[in-house]
Formats: C-alpha cells, structure tokens, sequence
C-alpha cells in the first residue's frame, strides 16, 4: 500500500516518464483517474492518443481537460476516498493555456497551483524538462520553456516526490520523509 503522496515525474521527450507515472498511480489503494490535457489536432497525436489510452487499465477513470486543472482536482477532492489523479502532462497544459492567450496562463496556473496544495489525494503529475536543451530561436519558444521551467520549479514545491525519467529510470530528486518510492 501506499500513502497518499503528490509525485512529479519529470524527463525528456520517450523518457519513460508516462510509463513511471503510470507505475506509480497503479499502486495505489484509492481509484485512479487519468486526467489528459492533450487535444489531438492531427492524426499523428490522435493515434498517440489512442496508443496512450489502449495500455491504460480498463477501471481507470479518465478526464479530458485542456485548460481548468484547478478545476479538475477541486471537483475530485470532494469524493470519498479522493481518488489519485494522474495529470499527464504539463507540457501540453501549458501549450494549450498559451494558445488560449490572454490572462489564461497566470489565472489557471495560479488556481491549479493552490487545488494541489489542498488536494487529499495522491497526485502524480508528469511534465517535461526543458532545462537541460538549448535556447529556443523565438520569441514563442522562450516564453514556453521559461513558462514550463517556472511551473516545474512551482510544482516540485508542493510535491513530497519529485523523480526525473532517464533512458526508463527514476532519479529521486527529492523524496520527503514517509513518500512512497518507485
């Protein structure tokens, strides 16, 4: 069994982050439920999509939400047992919140920020680490990558687990007295 816990995995693009996130959420005694914030505008990211959902297990709940992660974790924080929710990802959250332009970024960062802090249940939330690349060419691509470096930072603030995906491997980054290992 594992105790409640708020995780981040990290890692690079076919890191096996998704793999270790999906690992870390079937354990879990408490229902899982798969919130995705990808939207497949193209064929290529709806076959991913699916590929995604085929080697999900069957009595996982799923979410689709592209924009209102905050949202999400205050309706799920009312059930009995709060079920872990496994956000994947932030990198597609964030592309998504800089389309919708605007004051999006900063409300919905800002409110998705403050529902984990109060979320009862166990979270593992998958995001990309962009740190390590070079410097984006534009403007677009700055903004994206200060953005998501902004948010990781934020994020393994208020997670007690923080592990980075490497080649399929979990480095513990941060592991708080009582987290859960991998």
């Amino acid at each position: 069994m594992i105790n409640t816990c708020h995780t981040l995995v990290l890692g690079g693009i076919r890191s096996g982050k998704t793999a270790l996130a999906e690992a870390q959420a079937a354990h879990q005694t408490a229902p899982v439920v798969y919130v995705a914030t990808a939207t497949a505008g193209d064929d290529e990211m709806a076959r991913r999509i699916s590929r995604h959902q085929a080697i999900r297990p069957q009595d996982w709940g799923l979410v689709e939400e592209q924009l209102d992660l905050g949202k999400v974790l205050q309706q799920h924080a009312q059930l009995t047992p709060a079920p872990c929710l496994l956000i994947d990802c932030m990198s597609l959250w964030l592309s998504n919140l800089l389309y919708a332009g605007g004051e999006q970024l900063q409300i919905q960062r800002d409110a998705f920020l403050a529902q984990i802090e109060a979320y009862p249940g166990s979270l593992v939330i998958v995001s990309n680490e962009t740190g390590l690349g070079i410097i984006g060419m534009d403007p677009l691509t700055r903004q994206f990558c200060d953005e998501l470096g902004w948010l990781n930072q934020a994020l393994a603030q208020r997670c007690q687990r923080v592990v980075m995906a490497i080649a399929g491997l979990a480095l513990t980054l941060k592991a708080t007295p009582g987290s859960n290992t991998l």
